[in-house]
């Protein structure tokens, strides 16, 4: 199975477009267009019955002892977690495509409505409803696409895995709210092929810097 899209190329820059924050000069960041990529696949096993999409960073920094510092940077030895961006299940089988903007076209404080979504989908609490859960104008149940914003002061450009699953049921046995991680146990042992697709994004003047 092949995964591509039009918005993001295969371990290149994602363009702020699709990202939740974007850089800000006087207060290092700020809300994005924080649109969902175009995205498309085909060679598709046969017997799909479904599809699953889950989005995720795997370099989220384990400890927020340095978050936020403005005198020095998130050390690159430090451990890396898992942050969910986008979880959609029950994509139907005769899809091939998801169009950019189609899921998600800004940032929504206290996050989008859900589980249910476009084309008879359903969608997952990304990790923006954990992240906000204390913060009194942003908390929330932040369903579908919300998209990359790392820690302006990590010394690291962070990634964005995109994975689509092919899977032989038509329906993830999750009911109400669920979560990446509850999604990846529930299809265990119904995947067929997978494919991705990965992005970067940093938001550190120093990386944007030396990149160019």
């Amino acid at each position: 199975m092949k995964l591509t899209s039009d918005s993001i190329h295969d371990q290149q820059p994602i363009s702020a477009d699709f990202a939740f924050c974007k850089t800000d000069p006087t207060k290092h960041a700020t809300l994005s267009s924080n649109h969902n990529p175009q995205l498309a696949w085909d060679e598709v096993p046969q017997h799909t019955k479904s599809f699953a999409l889950i989005c995720h960073d795997p370099d989220v920094p384990s400890s927020p002892e340095d978050l936020f510092m403005e005198d020095r940077e998130i050390p690159a030895t430090l451990p890396r977690v898992d942050f969910y961006h986008w979880i959609l299940v029950d994509i139907p089988p005769t899809q091939r495509a998801i169009e950019a903007a189609t899921y998600s076209k800004a940032v929504k404080p206290r996050g989008k409505n859900g589980p249910a979504g476009p084309n008879n989908t359903r969608q997952g609490l990304n990790g923006y409803t954990q992240w906000f859960a204390n913060d009194h104008d942003m908390s929330g149940d932040y369903f579908g696409y919300d998209g990359p914003c790392p820690p302006w002061n990590d010394s690291i450009a962070h990634r964005y895995v995109f994975t689509l699953y092919a899977l032989d049921i038509d329906r993830v046995p999750l009911d109400g709210k669920f979560t990446g991680a509850e999604v990846l146990k529930a299809i265990d042992g119904h995947v067929l092929a997978k494919a991705e697709l990965t992005g970067t994004y940093t938001l550190n003047p120093r990386l944007i810097a030396d990149a160019k």
